[in-house]
């Protein structure tokens, strides 16, 4: 949701009618994952993606329809259907899409959420009686409540939708309708808040970091005391820019499994406290500027300074994937590439 969200709100100011595209299952070698969504409005613009162009056609054709007659729609394209074969799945994917009405019942509250950068979950029922369908229940992870999925079914909804927030993954799930004894299918989608990136250091490779880490949906944080290097000036698109000293500035950070720390000084007065207390934190990627000879010297002093080895051991060093990087735009891609890869493994 949170790539497609300028698009829907410039759409909503405009009056235009809106139709999402949701993948809420997939097998094999579907090219987009569970939770994608592309945004269809009725005068037949696209924002998004639900399969990386394979069956967008098909999708925007169910979306004008469903925008027409009101009416969600569940569509599967798997390599066993001939269909498949017209939209692009030939490689053996097979994707279960869901097509629904833009709402403001459910989408005032994901959007709030997404843009407070609050963890939320939505609710809706995809497969089941022609009434019922597309109707949305949204949580907060704080609680809070919106909207209905009918007697019977919200307080069932409501219990897996809280397990989809612990686990923090997407998930469809076939839930009894006690009142009527009959199954639904629920669709409940996890938004998280973005992932942060702090670079320490203002040099020209974290200018390009940040650009990059921001592209790829990072919020950046930009620590350096020095204001001739951490300024706004070098740093205009940044989330948030801290001029002080690193171990201060990140004791004032929430740092957490969503946090990626990297140190690009190349000066141990800067680059040492930080690691110290983003090594002792819950940050799921710490990584060091600096050849491996200056890494050796780097982890010492670490040791010595009272980190332990299965501390130090976090640390990636020298940071980034070996990709052959020598300016600084490589260089920062090589970083993003392994926080990225340390990301899918955590």
């Amino acid at each position: 949701m949170k790539d497609i969200l300028t698009d829907l709100e410039r759409w909503i100011k405009q009056g235009k009618a809106i139709a999402i595209g949701t993948v809420i299952q997939t097998w094999g070698s579907a090219p987009r994952g569970v939770g994608a969504k592309m945004g269809v409005s009725n005068e037949g613009e696209i924002s998004g993606s639900v399969s990386g162009g394979c069956v967008e056609g098909a999708v925007v054709e169910a979306s004008l329809e469903v925008l027409s007659t009101g009416s969600p729609q569940l569509l599967h394209f798997g390599v066993a259907d001939e269909t498949a074969w017209e939209v692009g799945l030939a490689c053996g994917g097979t994707i279960d899409v869901f097509v629904n009405r833009l709402d403001p019942s459910w989408f005032t509250p994901l959007s709030n959420a997404i843009q407070e950068e609050k963890t939320v979950t939505s609710a809706t029922i995809i497969k089941g009686e022609s009434s019922q369908l597309g109707r949305t229940l949204v949580l907060y992870e704080d609680g809070t409540l919106y909207g209905k999925l009918g007697e019977g079914l919200d307080e069932a909804a409501l219990g897996v939708a809280r397990e989809a927030i612990a686990l923090e993954k997407p998930s469809r799930q076939a839930i009894t309708w006690a009142q009527e004894g009959k199954e639904v299918d629920i669709f409940f989608d996890v938004i998280l808040p973005s992932p942060v990136l702090v670079i320490v250091g203002g040099a020209h490779i974290s200018i390009a970091l940040a650009k990059l880490a921001r592209i790829l949906g990072y919020r950046t944080i930009i620590v350096d005391p020095r204001r001739s290097f951490g300024n706004q000036a070098r740093f205009p698109d940044v989330d948030q820019l801290i001029q002080s000293w690193p171990d201060q500035a990140l004791s004032g950070i929430e740092i957490n499994h969503q946090t990626a720390v990297v140190t690009i000084t190349h000066d141990p007065k800067l680059d040492d406290p930080a690691l110290m207390v983003a090594l002792t934190s819950q940050a799921f990627y710490i990584g060091a500027l600096g050849s491996q000879k200056t890494q050796t010297k780097r982890r010492q002093r670490l040791l010595e300074a009272g980190l332990n080895k299965t501390q130090v051991n976090r640390l990636h060093g020298p940071t980034g994937l070996d990709i052959g990087a020598s300016t600084p735009e490589e260089i920062a891609l090589s970083i993003m590439a392994e926080i990225i890869a340390t990301k899918e493994v955590t």
